[in-house]
């Protein structure tokens, strides 16, 4: 164990986070790895029950990814039918039981606690009242200061096994914890801390992990350098898109190199699938999902003749230069005069993706551990008394408030599996 210090958060007189300097004793605490929700959720039901808890993150403070996601608004969870919710998840039934033991209403509940109540927006979407990550995290650890976890930043996990090794600003620390728990994150956002550097320790111990993929990440398409340098960052707003069957109504923002946003991310899955089988992806856009063809045609039908086609797609089909735009990269040529065919182009305009963005530029991570690796307590069976959560396993959502339920439910499923695992032992 190292002479120095280690740094805890801790609340000024103020209510600000601060760092303090304390002695570290975590000789029988549990060990949490990783800062994010996950491993902060499982922190707080370890903690609730009295367990002595040590969290170890690499990064300077805990939580960062949670707080860049709160900027534009923090998307907690999602109001939506719970057959419906638990259909966003990938592969179906990874997760019912962890959400099942902490739905959304509990986690809109939780927050509240923490002095942050939830509100439901247009979308069904659910963000605290504040709109921002910054107070809810405040509150939340304010609460695991009182209940005595001790949170050790600057830490990098360096090898696994009964005897946990880490590297500290204070030179290599090593603790051999009754239960530890691995909350590490994917591979997205590596500047936030989660780097995926996990694999080879894990790999390391026979443990099956799913090659690291982008998820939640926009999509490379070829555009014409005329259509690239227009409408760059221009969105494409109230639009279907389609893959392989599935429909997604949303918006989608084109980009230098392709397309990206919420609907693109709802399909992640599919397209990210349909490349690594056949090398390309066909993503059909349809333009005006409020019309039928039928409509849309009697619309252009009824075009003045000596409107040109730019004037007919505004006026008759009602479409934004972007969509307008859009439509003639899917033509490829010249658009059909026919109002019927026309109409048909714009209610199903194909697009070729190509590639998915670079996993550091994803919002979330498809892979990790193999579910089957665990059994139903979060635990590794090959090794008693090591758990995971989070990220880190191979389960995948979309956007939505879906990723940050995940995480604290199976966080806080991990938690109470590891305090079943020490009753059972006598840990």
């Amino acid at each position: 164990m190292p002479s120095g210090t280690d740094p805890v958060f801790a609340l000024d007189r103020t209510g600000g986070l601060s760092l303090s300097r304390r002695m570290p004793d975590d000789r029988d605490a549990i060990a949490i790895v990783g800062g994010g929700p996950a491993g902060l959720a499982a922190a707080e039901v370890l903690g609730g029950a009295g367990r002595a808890v040590a969290v170890y993150e690499r990064m300077p403070s805990v939580a960062r990814k949670l707080l860049i996601a709160g900027r534009g608004g923090l998307n907690i969870t999602h109001s939506e039918a719970r057959a419906d919710f638990l259909a966003r998840y990938h592969p179906h039934g990874c997760l019912d039981a962890a959400i099942a033991a902490f739905p959304p209403d509990a986690l809109r509940a939780w927050c509240a606690e923490l002095g942050e109540p939830t509100f439901v927006g247009s979308s069904g979407r659910v963000f605290p009242r504040s709109f921002k990550a910054s107070p809810l995290l405040r509150a939340w650890l304010a609460r695991l200061d009182r209940l005595g976890v001790r949170i050790h930043t600057r830490h990098r996990l360096t090898a696994l096994g009964g005897t946990l090794h880490f590297d500290t600003p204070d030179g290599p620390r090593a603790i051999r914890p009754p239960a530890t728990l691995l909350a590490l994150g994917g591979a997205s956002w590596p500047r936030l801390g989660s780097d995926g550097r996990w694999v080879p320790l894990l790999e390391g111990l026979g443990v099956a992990v799913a090659p690291l993929r982008p998820a939640n990440a926009g999509f490379a398409v070829a555009w014409s350098d005329l259509f690239r340098e227009r409408f760059s960052g221009a969105p494409l707003k109230r639009v279907a898109l389609a893959c392989e069957g599935t429909v997604v109504r949303g918006e989608a923002v084109i980009t230098q190199t392709g397309i990206e946003g919420g609907a693109i991310y709802a399909l992640s899955r599919l397209l990210r699938e349909a490349i690594a089988a056949g090398g390309s992806a066909r993503l059909v856009v349809d333009l005006r999902p409020d019309l039928t063809r039928e409509a849309l045609a009697r619309r252009l039908s009824g075009a003045r003749p000596g409107d040109s086609a730019a004037t007919r797609l505004r006026k008759a089909a009602g479409l934004a230069p972007v969509a307008a735009g859009l439509l003639r990269e899917a033509a490829g040529a010249a658009l059909p005069a026919d109002p019927g065919a026309l109409a048909g182009l714009i209610k199903a305009a194909p697009i070729t993706l190509t590639a998915s963005a670079p996993i550091e530029r994803a919002i979330s991570t498809a892979g990790g551990v193999r579910l089957d690796a665990l059994d139903e307590r979060s635990m590794l069976r090959a090794h008693p008394g090591l758990f995971l959560a989070g990220e880190m396993l191979d389960w995948e959502a979309p956007t939505g408030g879906y990723l940050l339920q995940g995480a604290l439910a199976g966080g806080r499923a991990a938690a109470a599996g590891m305090l079943d695992w020490l009753r059972e032992t006598g840990g």
